[in-house]
């Protein structure tokens, strides 16, 4: 195990904390101003923490925040009769309940958070790879996700109804194979590119230039080649081979395969 921390990432998780304990603080506010209303509708203990409870999980602040509520006494005197009050006059005291809804931040859960952000730890089998090699072998997981990203979109893998283990081990194989053809023909024929200077192909639809082909493009390319065979009562009569264009023979010439593969007779 590789413990990596990043500053970029200690700067994020800092800036998310900020903005949720904002967040948060804004909704208490309001919370509070409803519940010290003289009329609120929110007068019972465990319906207004039920509230409460709802603001710190919308924000993930629940151990960030420590929140009370008070019950406070709020004491009213009006004379028990009618006429001018003097010295003899008898006052009646009215009491009213109300709620006070305080918060303030939990400085300890923040300051043990923040010791340990931007940390994250790697895992590794390969006992060979320093520090720095595990984290470098890290950094290409995008490329590598990227590439069967291409399982959902270029080759719209789909749900299967598959139970046996084996058959989707096989399925799952089958797609890796595709994925590693695929792969094999981009890095050719960038290689090929690079060292014989092409700078672009025009292998895009409308002829448009692209500086790093993909093996979709390449199959796109290919897709409308086809050979016809003319036949009568089981017998070959002519043979129609395709004509491939020149930006087909250039990239035939590129990935080191022969014009023939398309135009010889099988």
């Amino acid at each position: 195990m590789v413990w990596v921390r990043s500053s970029l990432l200690a700067l994020r998780q800092e800036q998310v904390r900020r903005e949720h304990l904002a967040r948060a603080s804004q909704d208490l506010e309001a919370l509070a101003a409803r519940v010290a209303r003289p009329r609120s509708r929110l007068r019972a203990r465990r319906e207004i923490m039920d509230h409460v409870q709802k603001v710190l999980t919308k924000y993930h602040v629940r151990e960030y925040l420590t929140v009370q509520l008070v019950q406070a006494q709020e004491h009213r005197f009006h004379q028990a009769g009618p006429g001018r009050p003097g010295p003899h006059t008898r006052y009646l005291r009215q009491t009213r309940r109300l709620w006070h809804l305080t918060y303030k931040p939990a400085e300890e859960a923040l300051a043990y958070d923040r010791r340990s952000d931007g940390m994250y730890p790697l895992l590794t089998n390969d006992a060979k790879l320093t520090n720095a090699q595990v984290l470098e072998a890290h950094k290409r997981q995008p490329a590598i996700e990227k590439r069967f990203e291409q399982t959902k979109t270029v080759f719209e893998l789909a749900p299967v109804l598959l139970k046996n283990e084996g058959r989707i081990e096989a399925l799952f194989f089958v797609y890796f194979l595709a994925l590693l053809v695929q792969a094999l023909i981009e890095r050719e024929l960038r290689a090929a590119m690079k060292k014989e200077n092409v700078e672009h192909l025009r292998i895009y639809p409308e002829e448009r230039a692209c500086t790093h082909p993909t093996a979709e493009q390449v199959f796109r390319l290919f897709s409308q080649s086809a050979r016809h065979v003319v036949r009568s009562r089981g017998r070959d009569l002519h043979t129609f081979q395709p004509e491939l264009t020149s930006l087909q023979l250039q990239v035939l010439q590129l990935l080191h395969v022969p014009a023939t593969a398309y135009t010889a007779r099988p």
